[in-house]
Parts: structure tokens; C-alpha cells; sequence
């Protein structure tokens, strides 16, 4: 298996868990956990499942990196010299940075509700009328943070599917020929 092939799987493989992961509890765990039998039960329900993703969800955002840091590497002369391969390095970066700053200050707010194992919540992002005011406040900040994680992670998804095309002989051929002719 070549460096590349390599980079390309960490890339691919840790984006991959870290959309999906994160989608995932927002569809199924923060509402299945307003099923559980008391309101106290919901908040730690909810703590438990991210609690155990956060460890996997760190590992897979740091395959990630490394990936895409590989690839930036194996990449360096088409990102130089093919038209559009710079730019798009850069839309994926920033779009890298923002999901990171968006994953962080989740973190930190799951770590205000966590902090609190059995605190009352309606479900994993709505505070119960008994939840104290820090953690529904973070909890309101999650119902929509909840979202934000795999919007920017699916729109890496979509960027680096169309960073692939790139990569295809036509196109680096192409790109290679504008980038001299102009």
C-alpha cells in the first residue's frame, strides 16, 4: 500500500466516522433518550452515549487530519501547478478549521451537561423545567451545534469527493494546460 493510498484512507475513513458518528446521535441518541423512564434518566442516558463516542470520534478526527495532511504532501506539485487544486485545498482546510472549532465548543458544552451525570432533560438538546439554568443553557446551544458537526463535515464529504476528480489524469491534464495558457 502506497503513502498515498494510505493518506487517502485515513482522510476518507476518519471524515467518514466523524459525519456519520456525529449525524447519528443527532438523529437517534439526543431524542431516543427523552424514551428513557425518568427525566433524570434522559440526562444520563444521553451523557453515557456521548461520553462513548467523544473517544472514538477524537481518534477518527485524528486520522483525518493526519490524512489530509498526508495528502497535502503527496499533493504538494499539483497544488502548485494544477489550476483549481490550490483553491480547493483552501476551501477545504478553512471548511476543516470551522468543523473543528464547531466539534471543540460542542465538546465543551457536552462537558457542562456531562458534568451533571442525572441532571432532567426532555431529551439529549431540551432541558426539562427542572434542568438548572448552566446546562440548559448548553443544551440549547446543542440543539442547534447538533447540526452544525455533520452540516460542515457533509460539506467536506462533497468537497473532497469533488478534490478526487481532480486527481483524474483528464483533469490534472486539463488543469496543467490552463494553468500555463491561462
Amino acid at each position: 500500500m502506497t503513502r498515498d493510498t494510505v493518506s487517502r484512507s485515513l482522510h476518507d475513513l476518519g471524515l467518514a466516522a466523524w459525519f456519520g458518528g456525529t449525524l447519528a446521535n443527532a438523529v437517534s441518541l439526543n431524542p431516543a433518550a427523552g424514551a428513557a423512564q425518568g427525566a433524570t434518566d434522559t440526562g444520563a442516558v444521553v451523557n453515557v452515549g456521548w461520553d462513548r463516542w467523544t473517544p472514538v470520534n477524537a481518534a477518527a478526527i485524528g486520522a483525518h487530519i493526519a490524512g489530509s495532511l498526508g495528502q497535502i504532501q503527496g499533493n504538494k506539485g499539483r497544488i502548485h501547478a494544477q489550476k483549481g487544486v490550490a483553491s480547493m485545498a483552501l476551501l477545504k482546510t478553512g471548511l476543516t478549521a470551522a468543523a473543528l472549532g464547531v466539534t471543540a465548543y460542542s465538546r465543551v458544552l457536552g462537558r457542562r451537561v456531562s458534568e451533571q451525570t442525572r441532571v432532567p432533560a426532555e431529551s439529549g438538546t431540551e432541558p426539562a423545567p427542572a434542568t438548572p439554568p448552566e446546562v440548559a443553557a448548553a443544551q440549547k446551544q446543542l440543539r442547534l451545534l447538533q447540526w452544525a458537526v455533520p452540516a460542515v463535515t457533509g460539506a467536506l464529504v462533497v468537497i473532497s469527493a469533488f478534490a478526487g476528480e481532480q486527481e483524474r489524469a483528464s483533469e490534472v491534464h486539463k488543469g496543467l494546460v490552463q494553468r500555463i495558457v491561462g
